[in-house]
């Protein structure tokens, strides 16, 4: 359980990472509840507390759902479009960390011109990405999926093992 949980720590804080660098403040929230309910569940195990271990496994699944969500945003699915401010909450205009650094993007700033502009505003123009920045998105989604699943699965399994030595106490 303790790799498991150094591994679901390490995507997560790696994600929440490129999520603060690139103001994304949905995300950002995301990451900090599943970065303190991971240790949370940790902590049940090594203190034999079922009750902390099923608050993640509740967790862990509205998790995995939350990063159905990501995938299906990224990908456009169904209406959702990742031109809009939905992950920064609507407060700025901030995208993706990796739509303007990804790996190969080679990244030019074009300054206005038009005096009316204000001089802090510019527009960025990146070309020549290996791969494109909702496929990295989806990616760390997919990765955070498949790490739940599999903390979910050991999570349930750890419940199953405390219950059955809390019936053979009682049976005493």
């Amino acid at each position: 359980m303790f790799c498991l949980c150094v591994f679901l720590q390490l995507a997560a804080l790696e994600r929440q990472i490129f999520d603060f660098l690139g103001f994304q403040w949905a995300p950002i929230l995301g990451n900090f509840l599943q970065i303190i309910v991971v240790i949370l569940g940790l902590f049940g195990t090594i203190q034999f507390r079922p009750r902390y271990i099923v608050v993640y496994t509740v967790w862990t699944a509205l998790w995995v759902t939350w990063n159905v969500f990501i995938i299906c945003f990224y990908l456009e699915v169904g209406g959702l479009s990742k031109e809009t401010d939905l992950m920064t909450f609507n407060i700025s205009m901030h995208r993706s960390w990796w739509r303007e650094h990804g790996p190969g993007c080679i990244r030019r700033v074009v300054r206005p011109s038009s005096p009316g502009i204000l001089e802090d505003y510019s527009y960025v123009s990146v070309t020549g990405c290996i791969i494109d920045f909702q496929y990295l998105e989806v990616i760390h989604s997919a990765i955070q999926i498949l790490l739940s699943l599999i903390g979910f699965v050991y999570a349930c399994y750890v419940i199953s093992i405390f219950m059955e030595e809390e019936d053979s106490c009682r049976s005493k």
